[in-house]
């Protein structure tokens, strides 16, 4: 295990702390997830080896083999990106949790799997309806369509803070959507929000899930 690793997890780990008690949060309120997308399954072992339990990809086919490979450790994994309907029941024989659920046919083909799921909806925040994520005002019907599936927990709301946008504002807006969300669904409480730039804004604005990456991986390999 190289002692960079073990450095940036330290940092980053006492960086949580600090956000949770500036929050008023007790530091148990807050899940990290690593995002270990394009590193190979010996970071994500030194990883358990520090202490983490979750990890998170975003491309089914990097993380299908390095789930296998790692079937031995006591590992959540978190499937983080833009899925495909028809890829769903696959991602769902490793992933627990899904975070980019954005339209019905997902949902669907996730109810389908052959294991109960936790599911967050991916809200999108710009004005870019090509971008992942369910529009707003669609928010409340997909939760409604998940709320259908007795295989389906519905946790709660996932979003990306838009770029060049302030993140405090970004992740306020996203309490409010999770607030609407749970009119329909009051256990669906938790909120995946904050990367590696911008976590302390979403503990602030009352994330549950964080989603970081390179502060903790380092410097992604070249895509492949």
């Amino acid at each position: 295990m190289s002692t960079e690793l073990a450095e940036r997890y330290s940092r980053v780990e006492s960086a949580i702390s600090d956000a949770c008690r500036a929050a008023s949060r007790p530091r148990d309120d807050v899940t990290l997830i690593v995002v270990t997308k394009f590193h190979p399954a010996s970071l994500v072992r030194d990883l358990v080896g520090l202490g983490v339990h979750d990890v998170g990809e975003n491309r089914h086919q990097d993380a299908a083999p390095k789930a296998a490979m790692l079937s031995d450790l006591p590992l959540t994994w978190h499937f983080v990106g833009q899925l495909q309907s028809n890829k769903a029941r696959a991602v769902a024989e490793y992933a627990r949790v899904i975070h980019s659920v954005d339209r019905e046919s997902l949902v669907t083909a996730l109810a389908r799997a052959e294991r109960a799921l936790d599911v967050f909806l991916e809200v999108n925040l710009t004005d870019d309806a090509g971008r992942g994520g369910v529009e707003p005002e669609g928010l409340v019907a997909l939760a409604e369509r998940v709320l259908e599936h007795p295989s389906l927990t519905l946790r709660g709301v996932m979003a990306v803070a838009p770029v060049g946008s302030e993140p405090r504002a970004a992740f306020a807006r996203v309490r409010e959507l999770s607030e609407r969300v749970r009119t329909v669904a009051p256990e669906a409480r938790d909120i995946s929000a904050g990367m590696s730039g911008d976590f302390a804004e979403a503990i602030a604005e009352g994330a549950t899930h964080l989603r970081i990456g390179s502060a903790i991986t380092g410097k992604r390999p070249e895509r492949p």
